[in-house]
Formats: structure tokens, C-alpha cells, sequence
């Protein structure tokens, strides 16, 4: 009687040591739940997000270089003529060239921006329409530089006048071997 409990606990012993051949399941461990960092709240004097430029949106010149969108429609520009109704076209006098932004560089990214610009009686850019753009901040420096543009106004009838006026901003990489020859 002695010999059957030892017995029976060598049987255990034995069968827990012996496998079937199949592995034990790896324990799968449980994945932390991602928290969200807390969104900063804007604090007085903070400035307010960058504004990216949509196509077919209006902008306004800013003295700081900011983007301001044009929301109320309405307010277009009275009397602004095409290039083909006045007599003598507005002449660009200096045409600020856009940088590439850190973002479209590492990115590769290439191609061409084009503005509709108002070019006031007064010497100024009124507003900046997006006909074509690009990512990565391209299209917002090429609105920024568009807003630095000098030039004679367009006249009609020996009179100073508004006129639209399409440019154009080519983005190309310099060591691109697409584009050279």
C-alpha cells in the first residue's frame, strides 16, 4: 500500500514532464492603452494656427506675412478688369521667387502653384485666388511671396485701374535627374 501513492505521484511526475509535442502557448501580453496627450489649450498672446490654403479659396494680404481667408464672398473688388479690357496691362516690376519648405523637400515634392492676383490701382495685392496647388506649405509661401509682388498698375482710358492678373510658381528640386538635360 505504501508503493501505490509513490506510485501514482511518479505517474504525475512523468506525464507533466512528457509533451505531446505541441508547444505551450506564449502568453500574449496585453498592449497598453494609448493615451492621448492633453491638447494644449491656446493661451492669451498665442497665435492662432497657420492657415493652409485650399483651391478655389481667396485670400488677403496681411502686414505679418499671415494668410487671412476671404469667408464673405460678397465683398468682391468692383471694377476689376481681365488683362484683355484695359489698354496698358500692369507691369511686375519684382517678383519675389518662393522657397521650398523643409516638409516638400524631404518629401520630393515638385510642381507649380497658380494664383489669380488683383493688382489694385494703388500699387497693391488685394486678394490672392488658388487655382492649383501643392502640399507641404508650398502653395501658402508661394501667397506669401505673390503678396510682395511690385508693379505699375494696369490703366484704362489714361486712368489707373484694378486688374487680374494669373501667376504662376514653379517648384522643382535642383538635383532632380527628371528635369535635367
Amino acid at each position: 500500500m505504501k508503493l501505490f501513492p509513490i506510485l501514482v505521484l511518479s505517474i504525475l511526475i512523468i506525464s507533466n514532464l512528457a509533451q505531446s509535442g505541441r508547444k505551450l502557448p506564449k502568453p500574449v501580453s496585453q498592449p497598453t492603452p494609448a493615451v492621448e496627450a492633453p491638447t494644449p489649450q491656446p493661451k492669451p498672446g498665442d497665435e492662432p494656427p497657420p492657415v493652409t490654403a485650399e483651391k478655389n479659396e481667396e485670400y488677403r494680404c496681411t502686414e505679418d506675412g499671415t494668410l487671412a481667408r476671404i469667408i464673405d464672398k460678397q465683398n468682391e473688388p468692383a471694377n476689376v478688369f481681365s488683362p484683355k479690357a484695359v489698354d496698358v496691362r500692369a507691369e511686375i516690376t519684382d517678383r519675389p521667387k518662393p522657397s521650398y519648405t523643409r516638409e516638400a523637400n524631404r518629401a520630393g515634392i515638385q510642381g507649380y502653384v497658380i494664383l489669380k492676383v488683383v493688382l489694385t490701382s494703388t500699387g497693391e495685392v488685394d486678394r490672392v485666388r488658388v487655382v492649383r496647388r501643392l502640399p507641404y506649405g508650398l502653395t501658402e509661401n508661394a501667397i506669401r511671396v505673390a503678396c510682395k509682388i511690385k508693379f505699375k498698375p494696369a490703366t484704362k482710358d489714361g486712368q489707373p485701374v484694378s486688374q487680374w492678373l494669373d501667376v504662376e510658381y514653379t517648384f522643382r528640386l535642383a538635383d532632380s535627374s527628371i528635369y535635367r538635360q
